[in-house]
């Protein structure tokens, strides 16, 4: 019983294994949006994605929740230039559901204490703009 497909060439984004040592530590192994400290369930998200020229730098960074960092790439949620988390009606609309995250609608998130590692406003500003739903 064959049980793989064939081998395929995977090309690593270089700089994304530094990416999420840095960003993990500077909001000291913290969700930024629910505070969970469960290291397997927090991913490193850019808050202006790579693949669409985002660097590898703390300030575009941001430690989620897996669940959260798939809803924050997917335009469900983001976070303000006054740095609280948003959610958008679409969950509900789409979805029928959404309860747990519109709880946390309106938090201010954790940011790390270095103030030039805090998520960049300009960053914010591209993610509000070209991935958020509203």
């Amino acid at each position: 019983m064959v049980r793989y497909g064939s081998p395929q060439t995977v090309l690593p984004r270089l700089g994304q294994g530094s990416f999420r040592v840095m960003v993990t530590d500077a909001y000291e192994r913290r969700c930024a949006v629910t505070q969970e400290r469960t290291l397997p369930a927090l991913e490193a998200s850019h808050i202006k994605p790579y693949s669409d020229n985002g660097p590898h730098k703390i300030e575009n960074g941001i430690l989620l929740r897996s669940d959260i960092h798939r809803l924050f790439d997917n335009g469900y949620v983001t976070i303000t230039t006054d740095l609280t988390f948003e959610v958008s009606k679409r969950i509900k609309e789409e979805f029928e559901n959404g309860r747990d995250y519109y709880a946390l609608n309106g938090r201010r998130i954790l940011v790390p204490r270095n103030s030039v590692f805090r998520p960049s406003p300009e960053f914010i500003t591209w993610h509000n703009e070209n991935k958020y739903l509203g």
